[in-house]
């Protein structure tokens, strides 16, 4: 029995960084050696055994062979003579097929030490294309590597097109399709995971709502970049630059999608889209398995991002229906990230990438401005409901108004 350290902690190891977890290959062993030796069984489709001390997930060398379509479609071998090499040669890229013997010898046989030098993303064999969840994976790693550097090769990148081609990517279950689209979000160029997405043609099969944003107009005095799906990417990108949240990011993607339903008759413009973009983003998100707390989030954002940006053009009474939309005197925190993503989304234009947004300070202040008038503060004779809250409102806008 011989046991490697293999994967991400190889690979984070040697580009410096600290690797979040480690994972382990045992070669030469049986699940009955295993366990006799107290690991804890976990997983269905193939073993894998949790350590009796560090609870790290230990995994017995395998090799894959398809069976049918997606990524379910596969059995598994793992006999005591399946080799290490066996093992790593089924791995999606060479910078994961590593591995280190307990001394800290790195077995490296297909390269990923030379790709690591030269930051490129490279599949190790032909058996990527049996597994369309691979995609996905390099478009994350696109996307969490974009800052030091790393490209997808051209022949990986031809690949993936001709898996997409093929009909796997139609395979990808929604559950697999949002937790690597939350991962992507987290990483410091969310914006490659899509882009890496489109230049494959997945994006059209797994976020068609989003790939028909290109090619759409909007007006060049608003929008030097012209093209919604390109300012959508520059939006998400300004969101990780101004270190947001995934849920804040999540929101930004799904901002602009009632823009892809104007008819061309009226574009540049796209009026009403915000009311589009909601209900798309609602559909989007229950379709992909979103949370809760994201969906919430994307639907306040695309309902009410333009009105947002146009505050200082506001009545105080359309303020204050802003401020109830949006949520923001029951929950002041989410609206916090609504002013981020409201942000993010004007800063996503080329060559306004920089500029002030005095709008996030002027909603705080109106705000708290309406949070200050409470019912109990009015002193109010007996009423009915309908006409407190009248009172009520009323009120607010009056302290609104004193802001300016």
């Amino acid at each position: 029995m011989q046991t490697y350290l293999v994967g991400g902690a190889v690979r984070d190891r040697l580009l410096g960084e600290t690797a979040a977890e480690r994972d382990w290959v045992v070669v030469g062993a049986t699940p009955a050696e295993l366990e006799q030796a107290g690991f804890r069984r976990v997983g269905r489709s193939f073993p894998v055994f949790l350590h009796p001390e560090t609870g790290e997930e230990y995994a017995l060398a395998r090799t894959e062979s398809k069976t049918g379509p997606g990524y379910h479609g596969f059995e598994f071998c793992t006999d005591p003579d399946v080799t290490l090499e066996q093992d790593l040669q089924r791995r999606d890229l060479t910078i994961n097929a590593m591995a280190e013997t307990a001394n800290g010898e790195l077995v490296d046989p297909y390269g990923g030490q030379r790709d690591l030098d030269t930051r490129t993303l490279r599949h190790v064999s032909d058996a990527f294309r049996e597994d369309p969840v691979r995609i996905l994976r390099v478009a994350r790693f696109a996307a969490r590597f974009h800052n030091l550097g790393f490209e997808i090769a051209a022949d990986t990148r031809q690949l993936m097109t001709e898996m997409v081609a093929a009909g796997e990517a139609s395979a990808l279950v929604p559950e697999r399709v949002w937790k690597e689209t939350d991962t992507a979000l987290a990483t410091d160029a969310p914006q490659v995971f899509f882009q890496v997405l489109r230049d494959c043609g997945a994006l059209a099969v797994i976020y068609p709502e989003l790939n028909a944003l290109f090619g759409v107009p909007q007006p060049e005095r608003y929008h030097p970049e012209i093209d919604t799906g390109v300012h959508t990417l520059m939006c998400l990108q300004q969101a990780a630059r101004l270190q947001a949240s995934p849920e804040v990011r999540y929101a930004v993607l799904m901002h602009d999608l009632g823009k892809a339903t104007t008819s061309p008759d009226l574009w540049p413009a796209h009026p009403a889209h915000e009311f589009r973009s909601e209900e798309l983003a609602r559909l989007t998100s229950r379709r992909i398995g979103a949370p809760r707390r994201y969906r919430e989030l994307a639907e306040q954002v695309a309902r009410y991002h333009t009105l947002c940006h146009r505050a200082a053009e506001l009545r105080p009474a359309t303020l204050l229906k802003l401020l109830e939309g949006a949520d923001a005197l029951r929950r002041p925190e989410r609206f916090e990230d609504f002013l981020l993503a409201c942000e993010a989304d004007a800063k996503g234009r080329t060559g306004l990438e920089n500029n002030p947004y005095p709008q996030a300070d002027l909603l705080r202040r109106a705000r708290d401005a309406a949070a200050s008038v409470t019912v109990a503060d009015l002193k109010l004779p007996d009423l009915d409901g309908e006409a407190v809250g009248k009172a009520l409102r009323e009120a607010r806008c009056e302290a609104i108004a004193a802001i300016n």
